[in-house]
């Protein structure tokens, strides 16, 4: 018997979204068309066409489900709450390294959305709001606890750092070459006392 009528449409939308990312990450943005997501997953022909009119509202589509499922890999919510450098260094290099190590594809499938969205501008205010909310503004926070002076540029630091090392490892130069956790860890943690160690919180006593 078909389970093809038996998805709720929560879970209709989740696996319509979720195939667009995959087919982005496999064909690149060519390759994402209504029809092909509909055959990616598994749905009757339409059922794309229905969620998603236009191809404008498959990638918005796609760029809201992305945010899901990073927040998930980046597991934000499950940083430590000290106020120590190393603990926030280890806390970033897990979750960098669980990037690079096991959903790779999701790195490729933002890089399409990233480079689309410089085309089509109208998509780039929720790119970029999914972005601050799932991962720049928790991160703010744990900077100003750790005792960062100017916590804002030196997210842009950090999230600059962690973006380089992602990019360089799945799709530069460096793609061959993950870093191991170990790695990852002095590397964040020598930023972070470059960034952290003249600030007030550090220099007592």
């Amino acid at each position: 018997m078909s389970t093809r009528r038996s998805h709720p449409p929560a879970a209709r939308s989740e696996l319509i979204a979720d195939a667009a990312i995959d087919l982005l990450a496999e064909r690149g943005l060519r390759g994402l068309t209504h029809r092909a997501v509909d055959e990616a997953a598994g749905l009757p022909q339409g059922s794309t066409s229905n969620y998603a009119r236009t191809r404008a509202a498959l990638l918005e589509a796609a760029v809201r489900r992305l945010a899901v499922r990073e927040a998930q890999v980046l597991s934000i919510e499950e940083m430590p709450r000290g106020e120590g450098i190393e603990e926030l260094a280890d806390g970033l290099a897990l979750a960098v390294h669980r990037y690079l190590t096991r959903y790779s594809s999701l790195l490729v499938a933002r890089y399409e959305l990233a480079l689309e969205i410089t085309r089509r501008p109208e998509l780039r205010p929720m790119y970029v709001r999914t972005g601050t909310s799932a991962f720049r503004e928790p991160l703010t926070a744990m900077l100003r606890r750790a005792g960062s002076a100017a916590p804002e540029r030196h997210t842009l630091s950090l999230v600059a750092w962690c973006d380089g090392m992602l990019f360089s490892c799945t799709a530069g130069s460096y793609h061959a070459e993950v870093p191991g956790l170990e790695e990852l860890q002095a590397g964040l943690r020598e930023l972070l006392h470059g960034m952290l160690g003249q600030s007030p919180a550090r220099t007592r006593g």
